[in-house]
């Protein structure tokens, strides 16, 4: 049988003939004549090499063998063509699609609980987690990968439309037992005479820091060693390495713990935001609409807090 000339249309004509039993009726409900119908079905047989329909006792169509093949493939069709219709409504009603969701290294501490928030909400919706240091996730965003991104300074470029969703403060943290924790306040000099570990280049954490040391040391040098994740900064804080400027959203649990204190210095905690970023010049999609009110609408509730001392 040849398929690649079989229209829907005439397995639309095979159907209603072989549910009717005419072809007035069967005309009649799909809006046709009678001819037109005939001649669909003609078409059809022609492809099938076979007869389709035959008369049965009273003069009403029925299928043949070869019909009720092709009516069973009809009915797969009309099926599949349903739900394939209820999928399109759903994504662009935003009920479904994917999302993908960049969120900078920082991010890391609260994005997964925030993602599961969201599937528990939004179970239609496919939302990917992306985790890169700031340069990476702007990269993946002017590079169009990324549908949303959160982190704490909105760039220049690419132009970004920006919601706030909750603080996000920055401290220094040491060891409970360094000579500076019980110091209140520690003054700049006291802050500029240790080692200060640091994040990567490209990070947002880093630039930060720099900007913060610069300011309060009024250019004077100050010592800084790199090092790859929050991680490892902070187990070596511990160890008694240095004193590190991080987001407190990092180290919270190790602060509530007692395994880290926050210094007490003028200045700090380094009061920032959190945001949520589209690009400008694109159109969310309904399933990205979705997602970002809902994100927004947790009103930062997602965002790890400290007890109140």
């Amino acid at each position: 049988m040849r398929t690649d000339a079989l229209t829907l249309r005439q397995l639309r004509a095979l159907r209603a003939v072989a549910d009717s039993g005419s072809l007035t009726l069967a005309a009649a409900q799909l809006g046709l004549t009678p001819p037109a119908v005939h001649g669909q079905l003609k078409s059809l047989e022609d492809l099938a090499g076979a007869a389709l329909l035959q008369r049965a006792e009273h003069g009403a169509f029925r299928p043949t063998p070869e019909g009720e093949a092709l009516l069973l493939a009809e009915a797969q069709v009309a099926t599949a063509l349903a739900r394939a219709g209820r999928e399109v409504a759903a994504l662009r009603q935003g009920h479904s699609g994917n999302v993908v969701l960049g969120v900078v290294s920082t991010g890391k501490y609260f994005a997964p609980f925030l993602v599961a928030t969201l599937q528990r909400a939004l179970p239609q919706i496919e939302v990917t987690l992306r985790i890169g240091n700031r340069d990476a996730i702007l990269a993946a965003l002017t590079g169009d990968e990324l549908d949303l991104a959160i982190m704490g300074r909105p760039p220049r470029e690419p132009a970004v439309i920006a919601d706030p969703l909750g603080p996000h403060p920055h401290v220094i943290i040491a060891a409970p037992d360094h000579p500076l924790a019980a110091q209140d306040p520690v003054t700049p000099g006291d802050l500029l005479t240790q080692t200060f570990l640091s994040r990567e280049e490209g990070s947002g954490t880093r630039i930060l820091m720099t900007r913060f040391l610069d300011r309060i040391g009024e250019g004077a040098t100050w010592r800084a060693v790199e090092m790859g994740t929050n991680e490892t900064i902070k187990q070596a804080v511990i160890a008694g390495l240095g004193i590190a400027l991080i987001s407190q959203h990092t180290c919270t649990e190790e602060l509530r713990s007692g395994r880290l204190v926050a210094l007490s210095a003028i200045g700090l905690p380094i009061q920032r935001s959190w945001y949520l970023l589209h690009r400008a010049d694109r159109a969310p999609s309904p399933a990205t609409e979705r997602i970002r009110a809902s994100i927004t609408g947790l009103g930062g509730s997602f965002l790890p807090r400290l007890a109140p001392a």
